[in-house]
């Protein structure tokens, strides 16, 4: 289940419903699915689409999603750590951002209008960052995430960097007892 930390605050969210009004006042949707059936861990990408079809089908005639696919990372990917550096720097996107995480955990930090926020989310949610939000996004120490994607031009999204510096002063490690929020730069 999603959890927030605002570290400007020093607040954690956790609660499903305050999770979704606090996403939606930053424009984020937030839902929790549930497959129609089990899909196993191996299953193919195939299947994952077949059993969660009535799901994806409503949120692409919601959102003018024409395409979907399913993301599968695992600690032993090939060129794993490049790959997530592509999406551990802030940037943005000219469509929106669909996950729907079918396995492991990550973290969304988005960059809002009062400050960072960070979202953990992990098997069942689902989450539509719209475009344009500036964000970043980490996996958690496991480095595993199975996700369906949705898009809504067919060629994919394409991130556009900030290159504001924002995401070095926050730790990629998701919550626990090994979480320590934002690094205190010192002053020069």
């Amino acid at each position: 289940m999603a959890t927030i930390k605002i570290p400007r605050d020093d607040r954690t969210i956790t609660d499903f419903e305050d999770v979704v009004a606090f996403l939606a006042a930053q424009g984020i949707e937030h839902e929790r699915w549930t497959p129609t059936r089990d899909v196993p861990e191996d299953a193919s990408a195939e299947t994952v689409l077949e059993a969660y079809a009535p799901q994806v089908n409503a949120l692409k005639a919601r959102g003018g999603y024409v395409t979907a696919d399913v993301i599968d990372v695992k600690a032993d990917t090939p060129n794993l750590d490049a790959m997530l550096a592509k999406f551990s720097r802030e940037h943005w996107h000219d469509e929106d951002e669909v996950r729907f995480i079918i396995e492991g955990r990550g973290l969304f930090h988005v960059n809002a209008n009062d400050g960072v926020f960070v979202l953990e989310v992990g098997r069942g949610d689902l989450i539509r960052v719209p475009r344009g939000t500036h964000h970043w996004f980490d996996l958690c120490a496991e480095k595993r995430i199975r996700a369906i994607r949705l898009f809504q031009d067919p060629s994919g999204w394409t991130p556009h960097y900030t290159d504001s510096g924002v995401d070095r002063g926050f730790q990629p490690l998701c919550f626990g007892p090994a979480y320590v929020g934002p690094m205190v730069q010192p002053h020069a």
